[in-house]
């Protein structure tokens, strides 16, 4: 890679072996990934899931978040799970597991999140795909596509057997960085359109911790705050901190905790874009050093952390924000905050706008007068999952067609578990040949209801 944009090398055409041919395909083993898949084959198709690592989870395991957001919301005054369908069943799975933390309040109990074993998450997501039928093809990625007449023809892949092609007669894109709608024409946005958007983090976890010193110094999210304020750690040489501060929470062994507080930057102040492998790999070593340095005011400043240990960094840094199509329609921040409806909703989303800002986080939540009936979370629309100019490709995730401000919100695990589930229902349901936009919504939301999933409609 050269930054001489003269610079090319003309690579020779070859013939590549077929891998498969499928019903449906789906790129990207996350949340979205999960989902899809998992619906797709139980409604009877045949399926493929390609995810570049090892192991699924997406975002949740190889971006060591370790707890799932937005599945809980304020339904006629009482904090209550709203998202369900394929959740419960991951749930159930993680459950029979011991691996499920009980549900954790934040934000003076505007949020809710349910924090779980990665490992435990790592192999119920194995069993549940492998129980319905669904062909899973791990270290793969998508190198590139071939589209005519506006139909997504074949999808390149690069495997350790080399680059292959896979077919199908419908395809969903959960890369989380719309991989394989950049390649097939679709239009997109990156980051707030100004050369930033909302920052990424080098997640890590901390064994050894003792929780019943470390709770009350701590606190919710504020304590620890106040502690990384104080002038004496602010001093040139000290210590330096990346961002205002701190999300620390124990995992389902208290003696474990996650902490989220790194920010990685380009050099301009602009937060790193997860699309240009040379920031992308400087992000990585940026992260890695910022734990470092955090690491070592926990140990030194904070109690119940004397005796700690970094037991994981995440396998990459996480990545909240990257592409974002163009599609029938883009959800909004004045969405999250309004608490809007849509006729054809596919579920909903609980977690308020959260923007990763320069060296601070900023939440903004629902701006509606909160009644005995009143709902604090809006639907997502059909809409936002059917991308501009390819007929049998939908796309599910952080990467969906929204607003950088409603990414913000609706980019986390439970909205993205929505998002997979309605693409997967819908790709197994199509007749080849049709256009997504053309489908049945009604038909649609009877087949998610029947399968548990809560849509409102009501």
């Amino acid at each position: 890679m050269t930054d001489n944009p003269a610079a090319h090398w003309i690579e020779p055409a070859r013939k590549l072996p077929v891998y498969g041919s499928f019903d449906v395909v789906v790129v990207g083993g996350g949340p979205a990934g999960i989902a899809a898949s998992w619906s797709a084959a139980k409604h009877g198709a045949k399926v493929l899931l390609i995810e570049r690592y090892g192991f699924l989870g997406g975002m949740g395991t190889a971006g060591g978040v370790t707890n799932f957001a937005g599945l809980y919301g304020i339904r006629k005054g009482q904090m209550q799970q709203v998202v369900h369908g394929v959740v419960d069943e991951i749930f159930d799975r993680l459950t029979a597991l011991d691996g499920l933390n009980d549900p954790q309040d934040g934000m003076q109990g505007r949020i809710r999140v349910r924090s779980y074993d990665m490992s435990a998450y790592k192999c119920a997501a194995d069993q549940m795909l492998r129980d319905v039928g669904v062909e899973i093809l791990f270290h793969a990625w998508a190198a590139q596509v071939h589209v005519e007449a506006g139909h997504l023809k074949a999808l390149f892949v690069e495997t350790k057997s080399g680059r292959q092609t896979v077919l199908a007669k419908s395809y969903i894109d959960c890369s989380g960085d719309a991989d394989v709608a950049a390649f097939a024409g679709v239009p997109f946005e990156v980051g707030d359109g100004q050369g930033s958007g909302l920052y990424p983090t080098t997640m890590f976890r901390i064994a050894h911790v003792d929780a019943q010193a470390a709770l009350p110094a701590v606190g919710e999210f504020q304590a620890i705050n106040v502690l990384m304020k104080n002038a004496q750690f602010q001093k040139p040489g000290h210590y330096q901190f990346p961002r205002e501060g701190a999300i620390l929470r124990p995992q389902k062994n208290p003696t474990e905790w996650r902490a989220n507080v790194t920010q990685i930057a380009q050099p301009n102040g602009m937060a790193m874009d997860a699309t240009n492998a040379r920031q992308l790999s400087q992000g990585e070593l940026d992260g890695r050093q910022q734990v470092g340095e955090f690491f070592r005011f926990l140990k030194n400043e904070v109690p119940g952390f004397a005796q700690a240990q970094i037991t994981e960094i995440a396998p990459q840094v996480g990545i909240r924000e990257s592409r974002r199509i163009q599609g029938s329609y883009a959800l909004t921040g004045h969405d999250i905050v309004s608490c809007a409806s849509f006729t054809d909703t596919i579920g909903v989303n609980a977690w308020p706008m959260e923007m990763h800002s320069q060296g601070r986080i900023e939440w903004r939540f629902p701006e509606v007068p909160v009644g005995p009936q009143q709902r604090l979370y809006n639907q997502l629309p059909w809409r936002m999952l059917v991308p501009h100019g390819i007929s049998n490709l939908l796309v599910a995730g952080r990467c969906a067609s929204m607003t950088h401000e409603g990414q913000s919100a609706a980019r986390v695990s439970g909205a993205c578990f929505v998002m997979g589930q309605a693409a997967g229902t819908a790709a197994a349901q199509v007749p080849e040949g049709d256009h997504f936009s053309n489908i049945s919504v009604q038909a649609l939301q009877q087949r998610l209801q029947s399968d548990g999933c809560y849509l409102e409609l009501e």
